[in-house]
């Protein structure tokens, strides 16, 4: 006699389906304008900051180097979520295959690590600049620069390597639809029917100790600057050193509000409603991308004026 069983997968063999923005079926082209534009911004804004930099070797300093390393990860933040989600939301192509989902949520969180580091990255040339600027040159010559993106790449791989690894030995039943636009890893954890315990504990264990700890090295690096700048005397000097983090402070800002909001309302915030929580977790990987390039080209004079000399608005500089 045959015993009927509950169906059960390994993941490598079938696929996911994406449901896109749930609960705004009707809204999703005009949330695919939205994402588009922004995609479009991120592109054209980090190529061009980077096409600026490598092409002027004035900008051959920490500052314009950890900007190039900054925009090169939101053109692979920003290409690991919009093509699919556009895909989704336009196209209502939902499938997505298992491997390809487990290599985008692998992208999307590591780079998003790794752009965690490079702000931290930043902030300690803030601090150089500021409270030692006759060794500026000498602490973060090129040599130390290249060992510090190193060290962000390498921690962001080590750190998000375990979520696909993990996630494959995990055994789902049935349900194989993501609420969300994008392989998110806790939307995917919570598919599962086998124990997920080690799997949500990695992930909230990874998320803290990256938010956790280069949040305090941005705050222990702009104490010792606040420290260092009311010591100098005038107000004019001050104010030409506050200027010189209000780019780095407004793109800090624009990463981690809405990366921390998203973050505690998918885990703590059970009365947001999911719809809304999914759009700000999309929102945040294209955000700061888009953003991101505006900042630095309105705030800093050098990137200014060579984005209007790529663009021969001669009469503006």
């Amino acid at each position: 006699m045959m015993v009927l069983t509950n169906f059960s997968w390994r993941p490598p063999q079938l696929s996911f389906f994406l449901v896109g923005i749930p609960g705004l079926e009707e809204s999703q082209h005009w949330i695919a304008l939205l994402l588009g534009a922004l995609y479009f911004l991120a592109l054209v804004g980090n190529f061009t900051i980077l096409f600026i930099i490598w092409n002027d070797s004035s900008l051959h300093q920490p500052m314009y180097l950890f900007l190039a390393m900054l925009a090169a990860i939101d053109l692979v933040l920003a290409s690991s979520t919009a093509p699919k989600a556009l895909v989704v939301l336009l196209a209502h192509a939902h499938e997505i295959g298992y491997i390809v989902c487990l290599i985008q949520m692998f992208f999307i969180h590591a780079f998003s690590s790794m752009e965690s580091g490079i702000l931290v990255a930043m902030a300690l040339d803030r601090y150089v600049a500021i409270c030692h600027p006759l060794h500026h040159s000498t602490i973060l010559h090129p040599g130390i620069i290249g060992h510090i993106g190193m060290v962000v790449l390498v921690r962001g791989v080590l750190l998000l390597i375990p979520f696909p690894i993990l996630l494959k030995s995990l055994i789902f039943c049935h349900a194989t639809v993501i609420r969300h636009a994008y392989c998110e890893h806790m939307a995917v954890v919570k598919l599962a029917c086998s124990e997920t315990t080690v799997n949500q504990a990695y992930g909230l264990s990874v998320a803290l100790f990256v938010v956790g700890l280069d949040v305090l090295a941005i705050v222990i690096s702009y104490a010792l600057i606040l420290q260092a700048v009311l010591k100098v005397p005038g107000s004019e000097a001050r104010l030409k050193a506050f200027s010189t983090c209000g780019s780095h402070v407004c793109v800090i800002l624009i990463f981690y509000v809405p990366g921390i909001f998203s973050f505690l309302t998918h885990r703590f915030g059970h009365h947001v409603p999911h719809h809304i929580h999914v759009l700000l977790a999309t929102l945040y990987l294209l955000v700061p991308p888009a953003l991101n390039p505006l900042v630095y080209g309105v705030k800093t004079q050098q990137i200014r004026q060579r984005v209007l000399r790529v663009f021969y608005i001669k009469g503006l500089i």
